[in-house]
């Protein structure tokens, strides 16, 4: 009874067998022993982070504080927590509000931190809530560039620690099912994958703007080179889009990182991937073309960026198409199975769910199923096992999209090595693995 939730944890990790641990989603934190609730930290509280503290704020957590450089929004977030627990029996409703995320990373009653911060900040604050004993749920992309991908792979394994990337999509039926068929041969042997997202990340020309009072600028840039403050950036206050930063190279990555962190982390799960990745990066036929560039595996799988169904894998026999809440399945031809298909009525659940029951009906290979992607985190917190999209998954789908960006930018083809993860020749400059960090922020 007088062991900490820390002390749990560390004798969890130590013991041979672990007891099973489910969350039951209707079950709120308050039903749960305040020394057995997970203290978290949320990082960065614009749009996404708003969904993701209303997720894990009905999980077995209490949220003990909130970090934004825009004051508006680390007062809405703030009050939005202690509103929550107005009325409910927790031991301490209190929530905490930080500028620099370093304050919140400092206390010892927070066990995770919830990371959704612009990209270009994602590594250094995983790599240091790591480095001090904290698990992370991290949005996607992981990291802002290659070296920082690989840094945060080390970090997770030389702390021992659990980390889970954003990448939704895997918690979902359509995508693992989909993967599933690809990987158990359900439409032969694969030769290519189209994945549909937009076009690479460009350097930032945005124009001056002036700013009111109660944002931190200098801490919003962070690492990224000093510019003055644009809207486009960080709109002020709370908004309920998400914001055009992600467009520009100084803090993204385009919407080859943005929905290419989606759907080529996909493509990864359906070509048996997830611990290695592509040999080569192809740039487009045309030097300023926006979709063209390659993925090439060294089976000479290729996975194309274009315009089309989301994740299109191609087989000798058949093609399967999925998207969110969009599934299509053709076999020698004929679709076999549709949520798309003009005239059809049945939903995407019924279409995934009979294409499931006629040709998976004993499958060689079950991928990882996860019902609910904050459940599946919270659950290996508890457990200490590797969650659906953990560092080595998030890391190297990072990767393949900073490839892929990288490949646009200098037109030029990269080879790739994806056991020692490094370039393969020496043709590739070592800058295009990362960035020029400023002072006095680096990983």
């Amino acid at each position: 009874m007088g062991h900490t939730r820390r002390s749990f944890l560390k004798h969890t990790a130590a013991s041979a067998v672990a007891a099973p641990f489910v969350l039951n989603p209707r079950v709120w934190a308050a039903d749960v022993k305040p020394s057995e609730r997970v203290g978290m930290g949320f990082i960065g509280m614009g749009k996404q982070n708003g969904g993701l503290l209303g997720g894990f704020l009905g999980l077995n957590t209490q949220v003990l504080a909130v970090c934004e450089v825009d004051k508006t929004r680390r007062e809405h977030a703030q009050k939005r927590v202690i509103d929550h627990y107005k009325g409910k029996k927790v031991e301490n409703p209190k929530c905490d509000a930080y500028v620099d995320f370093r304050e919140l990373l400092a206390r010892k009653d927070i066990d995770a931190v919830c990371i959704a911060t612009p990209d270009h900040w994602h590594a250094i604050i995983t790599v240091a809530a790591l480095k001090v004993g904290k698990d992370v749920y991290c949005e996607k992309p992981l990291t802002h560039n290659i070296h920082e991908a690989i840094e945060v792979i080390k970090a997770v394994d030389a702390n021992n620690r659990v980390l889970q990337t954003g990448s939704m999509q895997r918690s979902s039926m359509e995508f693992r099912v989909a993967c599933e068929l690809v990987l158990n041969g359900a439409i032969g042997k694969i030769s290519r994958v189209e994945c549909q997202f937009g076009d690479p990340g460009v350097p930032c020309n945005l124009p001056e703007e002036k700013m009111e009072e109660g944002l931190d600028w200098d801490m919003w840039q962070g690492p990224a080179p000093v510019r003055p403050y644009n809207s486009v950036l960080s709109p002020r206050g709370v908004h309920n889009h998400f914001p055009h930063w992600r467009n520009y190279r100084e803090y993204g990555g385009g919407m080859v990182t943005d929905w290419g962190a989606h759907h080529l982390d996909i493509a990864q799960w359906g070509l048996g991937m997830d611990g290695s990745g592509p040999v080569q990066a192809l740039p487009p036929a045309k030097q300023g073309d926006k979709r063209g560039a390659k993925l090439v595996y060294a089976n000479g799988v290729e996975v194309i960026h274009s315009n089309g169904f989301g994740v299109h894998f191609f087989g000798s026999e058949g093609e399967v198409k999925v998207n969110r809440g969009r599934f299509e399945m053709i076999l020698g031809g004929k679709v076999v199975a549709s949520s798309v298909e003009k005239g059809r009525k049945s939903s995407c659940a019924a279409e995934v769910t009979k294409a499931q029951r006629a040709y998976l009906k004993d499958p060689k290979i079950q991928l990882y199923v996860s019902k609910n992607h904050l459940w599946d985190f919270m659950d290996c917190v508890k457990s200490r096992k590797k969650p659906i999209t953990s560092e080595q998954v998030g890391g190297r789908s990072a990767i393949c999209c900073h490839l892929m960006n990288q490949a646009y930018y200098n037109q030029k083809t990269i080879k790739w090595d994806p056991a020692k993860l490094c370039f393969a020749d020496s043709a590739s400059d070592p800058k295009w693995l990362t960035r020029d960090y400023r002072k006095p922020w680096s990983v």
